[in-house]
């Protein structure tokens, strides 16, 4: 059974900044975004099976998330590389933040002890934030099912 993240950051709260680097060898801050929604949904590994099915409910769903008027966001720790493989293997339309220094993970709390058979180990929790145009955290979904979220984040748009 996964262990719960312990989420620091709360509804209302503003949206910790971040400048970081992106598959396709950019460099995005929070910032750009500002006057936006930006779904910024943490995962935890490219191309792993639950991963895998939340990206590409994204990316089934781009149309209608964009038309909402917001920006889609994935972050993990995997390197800008392994993004550009997972982005071309998936044909994902939206840009995956490579967080190497953990920074953002830890901001957000989403980083921190999980248990997967048998084993305890440190890794990324499967998070999503909405943040609203002004710089704030209008919803959180700590417990995340790949298969069904992207309706739940459309329904909250």
């Amino acid at each position: 059974m996964a262990k719960e993240p312990t989420l620091t950051l709360k509804e209302g709260d503003k949206a910790p900044a971040f400048t970081a680097p992106t598959n396709g060898g950019g460099k995005i801050s929070l910032a750009d975004f500002q006057g936006q929604h930006v779904v910024l949904f943490f995962y935890p590994k490219d191309d792993t099976p639950g991963c895998t099915k939340e990206a590409c409910s994204f990316r089934d769903h781009f149309a209608a998330l964009k038309k909402k008027g917001a920006v889609v966001l994935g972050v993990s720790v995997d390197p800008a590389k392994a993004h550009d493989k997972f982005v071309e293997k998936f044909k994902l339309p939206f840009t995956l933040v490579s967080d190497e220094d953990k920074k953002i993970v830890e901001a957000y709390g989403v980083w921190g002890e999980k248990f997967f058979m048998g084993r305890h180990y440190q890794g990324t929790h499967r998070v999503t934030f909405l943040i609203g145009p002004d710089g704030k955290i209008k919803k959180i979904w700590p417990k995340v099912k790949p298969d069904e979220h992207v309706a739940e984040v459309l329904a909250a748009l």
